[in-house]
């Protein structure tokens, strides 16, 4: 759980529990880690949760917490004891680091038959000198207690995160390092792999990363869900429990909780399934993944806290990519604006995927009129929150079209500006949003701006026997498209190209630059019929 203001977690604890041998097999023992200041309570016990008495005395103990973690085990490494219980806790750089996982790890696991013991890739469980090392690392630090390939994944990314930094990383920064770690621990046992977990550290930063699965001779499904529970609060139902509570007699305008678990804790809420790969940041009670806004979390003062460790530059340029600033600059020179002219171009604009506001502020100063557009609740808030836009909606594009006259009724609305800044590696068939900008632009014509990740690899497009959607899913989680593809819907929605720049650095990722492109289109009045 991450909160925006100190938040109790009986709620959701008390149908938590269950799953702990009552109404879930989990039954091998459970803990909480709660983070108090620089400081974290926790809490192990071997029993199953739903008999335990602790489990019962922390229920009623309402502890507030911004951030904190809870986990009930189902023993498929180590015997069931209490050194073998999540969440574990480490000190680095002066920082509590928790962690709890589901799940199972071929790299990490212990040997199950002879043959496996010579292979190096595993975790041979004699020696804790025998785990893998991850990163940079060349030598181990921190080193496991107990026989959990869990644990041991966890030693392994803290050795490799203190082998690789000197200064204190900033969230972008270690964003990035973290994505880059999974994908090492996930690579050469993709099949086998079902690796999902919660890293605490610090009082305000959670990350959470899924790559789901079933194990073998198993139907049940491992992966990870998250909610936003926020203003206007409503009555939540507990999945395990007969309990429910109304939350907007208890919370307050201020109040804002993320709530990640591995399936939903309630019935009537809607749950995000994690997708495969995926690497969120939670801060504030939202999650985060775009570059340039976690570089805004950490000028918010929510970054890493330490006494014992140099802070890193805030923004460093390599991890700065800042996409809404990178696609003005470019909408500007397609356009012949002169760039920090404060001349207004753009009559009505719509901001495809907003996000927290960002890169509406800066389109702001040419538009006469901005609305924008997210499918997250939570981020249209927040971008509300930012008084940049004339309006608000939660949906998709195709909501953007429409709007209440003064009498109430919908009609068709308008736009001469439509961008998007970082949303099309979201999306994979980007058909249906060229199709609803073309009907946005239609009234009198207009420009289209994005940003998109190229794919590296090139089709022969003569070869028709070859089957090609022309995007792929990345093993981040994000889309990318090839050049064939975007020109081809170019071409069949009317649109004219005004200017394309490729090797676009947008991001890293495994430590490479992610190339892409900046585009701006433009949809004529001619074709605007």
């Amino acid at each position: 759980m991450n909160c925006a203001s100190p938040t109790d977690f009986n709620f959701s604890f008390k149908g938590f529990k269950c799953r702990g041998g009552e109404t879930d097999v989990h039954a091998h023992g459970w803990g909480l880690a709660i983070y108090e200041g620089r400081g974290v309570r926790t809490f192990h016990d071997p029993l199953p949760c739903a008999a335990s008495p602790i489990a019962d005395m922390v229920s009623s103990y309402p502890i507030k917490t911004l951030n904190m973690m809870a986990h009930i085990r189902y023993a498929t490494q180590g015997a069931v004891s209490l050194e073998n219980v999540h969440p574990f806790t480490r000190e680095m750089w002066g920082i509590q680091w928790t962690f709890a996982h589901n799940g199972e790890v071929p790299k990490f696991t212990v040997p199950r038959n002879p043959q496996e013991e010579n292979n190096s890739n595993n975790f041979c469980g004699g020696t804790t000198t025998d785990i893998p090392l991850l990163g940079k690392c060349m030598k181990a630090v921190y080193h496991p207690v107990g026989d959990t390939d869990s644990e041991a994944v966890f030693c392994a990314m803290l050795n490799a995160l203190r082998a690789e930094f000197t200064t204190l990383p900033t969230l972008p920064v270690l964003y990035e390092a973290i994505q880059r770690l999974c994908c090492e621990i996930v690579r050469g046992h993709e099949e086998k792999t079902i690796f999902n977990f919660l890293l605490g550290c610090g009082q305000f930063t959670m990350f959470a990363f899924s790559w789901p699965g079933s194990r073998d001779g198993s139907k049940v499904w491992n992966g990870l869900h998250y909610l936003v529970r926020w203003p206007p609060f409503s009555t939540a139902v507990l999945k395990d429990v007969d309990y429910a509570v109304d939350f907007s007699k208890t919370n307050t305008a201020n109040d804002r909780v993320a709530i990640i678990a591995t399936k939903p804790l309630t019935t009537n809420e809607n749950w995000k399934e994690f997708k495969k790969g995926e690497l969120l940041m939670f801060s504030n009670g939202l999650p985060y993944s775009k570059p340039y806004e976690l570089c805004q979390v950490e000028r918010c003062g929510r970054g890493l806290s330490s006494r014992a460790i140099p802070r890193g530059e805030i923004c460093p340029i390599k991890f700065s990519y800042n996409i809404p600033k990178l696609l003005r600059e470019t909408v500007c020179q397609a356009l012949r604006h002169k760039e920090g002219d404060q001349k207004v171009w753009a009559e009505r604009a719509v901001d495809l995927g907003c996000g927290s506001g960002q890169s509406g502020a800066q389109f702001r100063q040419c538009v006469k009129h901005l609305t924008g557009v997210d499918l997250s609740p939570e981020m249209a808030e927040e971008a509300r929150e930012s008084s940049c836009y004339d309006r608000i909606i939660v949906g998709d594009a195709e909501c953007a079209l429409h709007e209440n006259n003064q009498n109430g009724q919908e009609g068709r609305t308008w736009y001469d500006f439509i961008f998007a800044c970082d949303l099309f590696p979201y999306v994979e068939d980007l058909q249906p949003i060229f199709q609803t900008v073309r009907k946005g632009l239609e009234g009198k014509g207009g420009t289209l701006a994005f940003s998109v990740e190229l794919l590296d690899e090139s089709l022969n497009e003569s070869n028709e026997e070859v089957a090609d959607p022309g995007f792929v899913m990345q093993s981040c989680a994000r889309f990318a498209h090839k050049r064939w593809y975007i020109s081809q819907l170019c071409k069949e929605f009317g649109f004219h190209e005004l200017l394309r720049k490729e090797s676009t650095v947008l991001r890293q990722h495994c430590g490479k630059d992610v190339l892409g492109a900046l585009v701006v289109l433009e949809l004529p009045p001619s074709e605007a019929v």
